[in-house]
């Protein structure tokens, strides 16, 4: 799996990008045309204290480890965590979390 890391990648693709909301993700994907998936994992202060953030991140990254096939060839993702997370990650489980990302990658 290839990351996004340089704020210039994440710029392009939040200013080019379509998204998508679930209930504690959104979606932002662009065309990069470089026959490669890249991804870039985002949680705020709004979602919790450093523990909260970094359980968050280390969720997405395992969905899209275990669902890497279910996602477009040639495509920038960045899964950006909704504040509704700092409440519900404690007791929010991998599969909740599997479910939401890919409803937001299919619709």
């Amino acid at each position: 799996m290839i990351t996004l890391k340089k704020e210039k990648e994440f710029s392009k693709v939040y200013q080019k990008g379509q998204k998508k909301h679930t209930k504690y993700v959104i979606i932002i994907f662009l065309n990069n045309n470089l026959n490669e998936k890249r991804f870039g994992f985002v949680a705020s202060k709004k979602t919790g204290n450093a523990v909260k953030r970094n359980r968050i991140k280390r969720l997405f990254r395992e969905v899209v480890r275990l669902n890497y096939n279910k996602f477009k060839e040639n495509y920038d993702y960045i899964i950006i965590g909704k504040a509704v997370l700092k409440d519900n990650i404690d007791s929010l489980k991998y599969d909740t979390m599997e479910k939401d990302i890919l409803k937001g990658i299919i619709k």
